[in-house]
């Protein structure tokens, strides 16, 4: 006979139990008035206030693994409630990048004082920027647990998202949308893969609606390849020079590599092409030598960097989410020991995939279940459209090669006016969608933020027609399609009865969380009377009934704290219980020593390579 456990029967039980409701115990720690962002220095007082939440959510205790968020809320609500997630790419590169210089509500004048950017994408959607994978941007975890593949990241990615939508179940049904650019084009492929694999095996789905890929890495044989196509086309080499046969003879080498194993995400081999070809631009200027800008061709930039010290905004964000004011006002975990970092050199030198397939082996599939959009900025270099477009050309999706429509016949590449300006052109089919900016850089919303919120309002199917405003002068092929911009304060158009089913809604997806969390104490409780009355039958003692008081994330004490986060902001709630790069840009790493170019970086040597951010 099997030795009997040493603990007795009752706290067995309680043990028991703890251990199979603690997930559930664990989702009261916080509520979403513990995100709350109560005050964010610098923001202008004329201007009305952006709802805000961000901090932490613990995806892997184990390794102390945490991603950052911060969460913007829609300033109208057109026929549906749409959330966008931004992550940046790098590997390892901050997506507070997209929030303060690109998409979010607000840009920095100075390391003081934050301005409106009106081109901001949360005009229409929710906006969710995430620190991905851990260790990048305010992210953080153990050194020795920093990500190595895309399956991975992955699966961490899905994990923050059912934690973020336990905590703010209001926006667990919005339609679901993921942008980024650079390595993201990495990232959100292999996300997006993940959601889907994901919603067919649970009853409660995401609805993720689309993807939206900025100036992306993508495909290794292709986009290795246009480096020199992009730069003889632009004249920054001439490919009858020295340096132009060397660099031909350095891409032949590179074509070998990727041909004897094929299907890898980068390789090393290729990426001394670009570094060569930005030192064959180096020229010397007022004593010190210039080279090109990698992100944005047009500029020139001080020699070695050729573009990491760009954009210009960078000189202001850095400081500024270093502030303590700024850390604390963001809920910044103490243990997030260093600051903010733009892009971090040891996320990205862990991160070297190995087994993971590029990105563009998932497209057909994704293309199959979601639409996808791929916007370029035309003066990029390190994530040019030229390998955007050959990509795009030799693909296979949905029962066609490329934009080809039927044989010989090629989806019309549509000219895009803007506000009387040409802005660049738009062609589809089958479920994908690519735009070309003219006259942008790697980071297109940095350059026009109102063409790409634009163009973000199209993708997403908005129309405002049925609920007013001033309409954006944007056509393509002069037909003006929708109505995209809408002016005046937070919220006026959302109509009443949009608002009451959003209620409605949130507060049983609260009433459902909320229950779970009084069902840990109800069954403890119970529990504990079982345990209280086997001790006064073993030791025949009578014991006074204790006092407790309302324990941290109980229900009582979420819902209170909800209320304080809506009566600052001037709402008055219905129900208590409502819960409220790969390639990178910049040259700020915690890597204090320089080191040499390697796996997935561009140009940006050791923090920034093929993501603007």
């Amino acid at each position: 006979m099997a030795p009997v456990a040493s603990t007795p029967g009752p706290r067995r039980w309680l043990a028991a139990a703890a251990l199979a409701l603690g997930p559930l115990a664990a989702l009261a720690d916080k509520s979403a008035a513990d995100y709350y962002v109560r005050n964010l220095p610098g923001v202008p007082n004329d201007q009305a206030p952006v709802k805000m939440h961000a901090g932490h959510i613990e995806i892997n205790p184990d390794s102390n693994g945490n991603l950052f968020f911060w969460h913007f809320q829609n300033k109208h609500i057109a026929n549906k409630q749409r959330t966008v997630i931004w992550v940046n790419g790098g590997p390892g590169c901050s997506s507070e990048d997209g929030a303060m210089m690109e998409i979010g509500p607000y840009r920095l004048k100075d390391e003081n004082t934050l301005v409106v950017n009106n081109g901001s994408w949360n005009e229409f959607a929710n906006l969710l920027f995430v620190d991905n994978p851990v260790g990048t941007g305010f992210s953080y975890a153990n050194t020795d647990s920093y990500v190595h593949e895309l399956t991975e990241m992955a699966s961490q990615f899905v994990q923050f998202l059912e934690k973020f939508f336990a905590i703010f179940p209001e926006y667990s049904r919005d339609d679901i949308y993921i942008a980024g650019e650079s390595y993201a084009g990495q990232y959100i492929p292999h996300i997006a893969r993940a959601i889907l694999d994901r919603n067919h095996e649970r009853p409660d789905k995401w609805g993720l609606q689309g993807i939206l890929l900025g100036n992306p890495w993508m495909s290794p044989n292709e986009q290795y390849d246009s480096y020199l196509k992009f730069a003889f086309e632009k004249g920054l080499v001439d490919k009858d020079s020295d340096t132009g046969k060397q660099l031909k003879g350095m891409e032949r080498t590179c074509h070998t590599m990727m041909a004897s194993d094929p299907g890898k995400v980068s390789y090393m081999e290729c990426e001394g092409i670009l570094t060569e070809l930005l030192h064959a631009t180096r020229k010397s200027g007022g004593g010190d030598q210039e080279c090109i800008n990698m992100y944005d061709v047009r500029l020139k930039d001080s020699y070695p960097s050729c573009g990491m010290n760009w954009p210009p905004d960078l000189s202001a964000v850095t400081p500024y989410l270093r502030r303590a004011d700024v850390v604390s006002a963001l809920n910044i975990n103490s243990e997030k020991k260093t600051g903010w970092q733009e892009c971090n050199g040891g996320v990205s030198s862990a991160f070297r995939p190995k087994t993971s397939k590029p990105s563009v082996e998932l497209m057909p599939g994704l293309l199959s279940e979601i639409p996808v959009l791929i916007f370029s900025g035309a003066e990029d270099l390190i994530c040019n459209h030229i390998g955007t477009e050959d990509l795009i050309e030799n693909l296979d999706w949905n029962g066609g090669k490329g934009f080809e429509v039927t044989p010989g016949n090629w989806a019309p590449r549509r000219n895009w006016t803007f506000e009387g300006k040409d802005a660049g052109f738009w062609q589809s089919a089958r479920n994908l969608t690519y735009v070309l900016f003219n006259e942008a850089s790697h980071m297109v919303p940095f350059d026009y933020p109102r063409r790409s919120r634009d163009m973000l309002d199209r993708f997403m199917g908005v129309d405002i027609s049925s609920i007013g405003g001033d309409p954006t002068d944007s056509r393509i092929d002069g037909e003006k399609i929708v109505e995209t911009t809408v002016g005046g304060s937070v919220n006026p158009k959302e109509s009443e009865e949009a608002v009451k089913k959003k209620l409605k809604e949130a507060k049983w997806a609260a009433y459902q969380r909320s229950g779970e969390v009084v069902l840990v104490f109800v069954v403890l409780g119970a529990l504990g009377f079982v345990f209280f009355v086997w001790r006064q039958r073993r030791k025949g003692a009578a014991y006074s009934a204790l006092r407790s008081e309302e324990p941290m994330g109980s229900r009582r004490h979420a819902a209170a704290a909800d209320d304080v986060e809506a009566q600052e902001e001037g709402i008055a709630l219905q129900s208590n219980i409502l819960p409220t790069d790969k390639y990178s840009v910049g040259d700020d790493s915690e890597d204090d020593e320089p080191r040499p170019a390697k796996d997935g970086e561009k140009g940006k040597q050791a923090s920034r390579s093929h993501d603007g951010n």
